[in-house]
């Protein structure tokens, strides 16, 4: 099977033997999810990343045709299973549908969305927020009731990736290392605070932004969930450092980042100061994220933290 090398180093440095065994097992894979779900004509999307993503057909009953899917295999972890278990609490409502599921195989198949045009192609930054508030009002959840009780549930809690901010003076001798001190700390002073004083916990999407939004003829509509527990205001966080690195390009980044946040104020009711403070930070949050996967790369979300540290509310 021909595989992108940068997919495959991709797989190997994030799941180390498990994704060594993943790769071997992918064909393999590939050809179960064929037999047990119908599929033909199988073709792998140009920018594989973490998963294996290819678009399909399957037989359709009720036209006596075929219809398109999209096929998704990854190396089975508690993303991807969060990831399905959201899609099936979302049923089709603000994000796509999740057809079939076998979280043990890190298999599923998903509704193929047409045209399928990603909100950041949309000129219109005003437009694009809009339709982003639309999702989110369509997507969010109560936090589903499980057996056994929530807790055990597979989704993600916001509170366990904000803990993982704790990790980073040590990691720099007790320093703060790339992360501007006034920033930082700014950060570490906030997060207690929008914990406890935020909107109570939903099921969120958790990644939502310009190049997770399709448009399709169901409206626009969410893919690739995170499925995370936590206060509906941090949904902001993501959308608002992005479209990367479109974001940051020009003069004008801050006053676009006042015009989102008052955009989005107005649509889901929070104060523009508490948009802001979970904006700085998810770009905390992000930047530390980029160091721990690679040890680099936490400019352009460092950047964006400087951006939100300089807006008006």
């Amino acid at each position: 099977m021909n595989l992108p090398s940068s997919f495959i180093t991709t797989i190997l440095n994030t799941y180390r033997d498990d994704g060594k065994r993943w790769l071997a097992e992918l064909p393999a894979l590939i050809d179960e999810a064929s037999r047990r779900w119908g599929l033909t004509d199988i073709t792998p999307v140009e920018n594989l990343s973490y998963n294996f993503v290819a678009y399909a057909n399957r037989p359709s009953t009720a036209l006596r045709s075929t219809q398109g899917a999209v096929l998704k295999i990854g190396v089975p972890n508690p993303e991807l299973i969060s990831e399905m278990a959201a899609l099936r609490c979302f049923d089709g409502y603000g994000a796509v549908h999740l057809l079939e599921a076998d979280p043990e195989r890190g298999m599923c198949l998903l509704e193929r969305l047409y045209p399928g045009e990603m909100l950041a192609a949309l000129a219109d930054d005003d437009q694009r927020t809009h339709i982003a508030a639309d999702v989110m009002l369509r997507l969010w959840k109560p936090v589903p009731v499980g057996e056994p009780a929530p807790q055990g549930l597979p989704f993600i809690k916001l509170s366990d990736w904000f803990a993982g901010l704790d990790g980073v003076r040590p990691h720099f001798g007790g320093g703060t290392g790339p992360f501007p001190q006034r920033i930082l700390e700014m950060a570490e002073a906030l997060i207690p605070e929008l914990f406890a004083t935020s909107s109570p916990p939903l099921l969120i999407h958790g990644d939502l932004h310009h190049f997770n939004i399709l448009s399709s003829g169901r409206g626009w509509l969410a893919i690739d969930p995170k499925g995370v527990i936590g206060p509906p205001e941090y949904e902001v966080g993501p959308l608002l450092i992005n479209p990367i690195p479109d974001f940051l390009r020009g003069e004008a980044a801050v006053r676009q980042a006042e015009r989102r946040i008052a955009i989005l104020s107005e649509r889901l009711g929070f104060a523009p100061q508490r948009i802001r403070d979970w904006a700085i930070c998810h770009a905390i949050l992000s930047a530390w994220w980029d160091i721990e996967d690679s040890g680099e790369g936490s400019e352009y979300a460092l950047a964006c933290a400087e951006v939100y540290g300089q807006v008006k509310v």
